[in-house]
């Protein structure tokens, strides 16, 4: 199952998020990077200004796994 605002493609989930400004994506980002690094599964990202583009796959899986859709409800949890 697809997590909430989140788009299956090509064996990745992808979600973009917008915030009122430059400081409040980058305050989303570390936290991401808090999630990410207790579940050991790191995410494919971007930042431009306000916006922060995620790509979520399992490299060593070669496409999605449980690993992405549980840290994908984990960052949903914090939007």
């Amino acid at each position: 199952m697809t997590p909430d605002g989140w788009t299956e493609t090509d064996g990745t989930l992808e979600r973009s998020f917008q915030f009122s400004d430059f400081s409040e994506a980058w305050a989303f980002m570390s936290r991401v990077a808090l999630l990410a690094e207790a579940q050991d599964h790191h995410p494919d990202w971007t930042n431009v200004w306000n916006r922060v583009d995620i790509r979520l796959t399992t490299h060593d899986a070669g496409g999605l796994t449980d690993k992405d859709r549980r840290l994908a409800e984990a960052i949903n949890q914090l939007d």
